[in-house]
């Protein structure tokens, strides 16, 4: 298959390519030049919702609220010091 590069700098892949790819009008394609000058072309994702796990912080077990005012006690008066230097 060929693509002809606009003067804008814009291919426009053949229907065949994008059909068979699951392409869509929005997808993202990541591009890498291989040292033999090939173009490596890989689909990225159309759905912004499948990647946000990657966004999400990692999940952290629950804390009583018993073993909070147990670390304050134990930690704050060493850091209310350090804090005065």
């Amino acid at each position: 298959m060929e693509a002809t590069l606009t003067s804008k700098g814009q291919l426009t892949l053949p229907k065949a390519l994008r059909d068979d790819l699951g392409l869509v009008a929005g997808s993202r394609l990541d591009f890498s030049l291989q040292p033999d000058r090939r173009i490596c072309a890989r689909v990225g994702s159309t759905d912004p919702l499948a990647i946000s796990d990657l966004l999400r912080p990692p999940s952290r077990s629950s804390v009583s609220k018993a073993e909070i005012k147990a670390t304050i006690r134990r930690r704050g008066p060493a850091r209310f010091e350090r804090s005065k230097k």
